[in-house]
């Protein structure tokens, strides 16, 4: 066995460990965009050993059942070294996977965040095709709303007139309708007198502000 000192492990920021009793796993994360790449599951040997033991316990009646728990038990008391050789060869293994930018030092994924053309990351030497694409796409949506502000979308609308979204008897849409076109049923809405322009309800003979007969309107 080499007694020399483990070197540190240098490779992206984010990694999520996979690994169980049963061996070891992981996730490597770009340093920008976070997309992942995941290492080859390595067997662990203590889990191996714990299988056979629980195979043998299975024809001896459970004899060796206590010794296959420990194994376990000593996995997560040794295991530090081979999960560290674990760790290492799936950082070997993924490293090829990414790049690292030599001017921020991120190791970025090379289909989404590496600018090829410039060597760098995107963060540090942007796409300008995409940079082009997405100002365009902005600088459009603000005229769009800018433009919808500026134009009257309600001038066929009578304001005037108090409308209902639903009639009270069924339930049908109403909208503007004095009846309900499913089942007749008046709706209670208001109008103008034509003559003083006082609000009464609808299906009022007479103003009560100024006596002018309402004509029904339909």
């Amino acid at each position: 066995m080499s007694n020399e000192p483990s070197q540190p492990i240098q490779f992206v920021k984010n990694i999520d460990d996979l690994s169980t009793d049963q061996g070891y796993q992981f996730k490597f994360h770009c340093d920008l965009c976070g997309n992942g790449y995941m290492s080859t599951f390595k067997a662990s040997k203590l889990a191996i050993g714990s299988q056979i033991l629980r195979i043998a316990s299975s024809f001896l009646g459970g004899g060796f059942s206590r010794m296959a728990h420990g194994t376990y038990e000593v996995q997560r008391m040794v295991g530090g070294k081979a999960h560290d050789d674990a760790m290492r060869e799936a950082v070997n293994e993924i490293r090829p996977q990414f790049k690292q930018c030599s001017r921020c030092g991120r190791w970025v994924c090379p289909q989404v965040c590496w600018n090829a053309a410039k060597g760098l990351c995107k963060e540090c030497a942007p796409d300008l095709r995409n940079e082009v694409a997405a100002a365009q796409a902005q600088a459009a949506t603000e005229q769009i709303h800018a433009k919808a502000r500026t134009t009257n979308l309600v001038k066929d609308i009578d304001l005037t007139k108090e409308t209902v979204a639903a009639c009270p008897a069924c339930g049908a849409v109403v909208g503007s309708s004095k009846f309900c076109p499913e089942c007749g049923t008046p709706v209670a809405q208001k109008e103008k007198c034509p003559k003083c322009g006082a609000e009464v309800s609808f299906g009022t003979k007479f103003c009560p502000e100024c006596g002018e007969p309402i004509k029904a309107q339909l």
